[in-house]
């Protein structure tokens, strides 16, 4: 079994905010968070599996790079996460949630692309914050 990462970067703003809460609450819970704010993502895909003989990879990288632009970069780049990713519409959008949404979309399509399944994402929203996600 070998493991194989693959990197794309957008840029998205989002705000962690619970309707159910007051503003100040908010603000006691997640800080300056509570307002809108961007971050410069980093998203990490990794797939599992056996080398192909035929090939030598677990998947070719450039399916893989297509993959996730295609399902998720294209449609988060540039956006605000709260309102205009359908995926999202009516979740908060912590990281940990979008890491988690990440994976229900790009789990089953893997897959299609090679023997190897998907492993984890990782979702890096600050340099000092991300979120790894294997799965339930």
């Amino acid at each position: 079994m070998i493991h194989i990462t693959r990197r794309e970067t957008f840029n998205a703003a989002h705000q962690l905010y619970n309707p159910k809460w007051s503003a100040e609450k908010n603000r006691e819970i997640f800080g300056l968070c509570s307002n809108i704010h961007g971050h410069n993502w980093e998203l990490f895909v990794t797939v599992k599996g056996e080398i192909e003989e035929e090939t030598g990879f677990v998947m070719d990288l450039k399916d893989l790079s297509q993959i996730m632009k295609k399902e998720i970069v294209n449609k988060v780049d540039h956006t605000f996460l709260n309102k205009d990713v359908d995926f999202l519409r009516g979740k908060l959008p912590s990281t940990e949630v979008f890491a988690v949404e990440i994976w229900k979309i790009l789990q089953p399509i893997i897959p299609n692309f090679c023997k190897g399944t998907l492993h984890s994402i990782k979702l890096v929203e600050t340099a000092n914050h991300y979120v790894e996600y294997f799965g339930k």
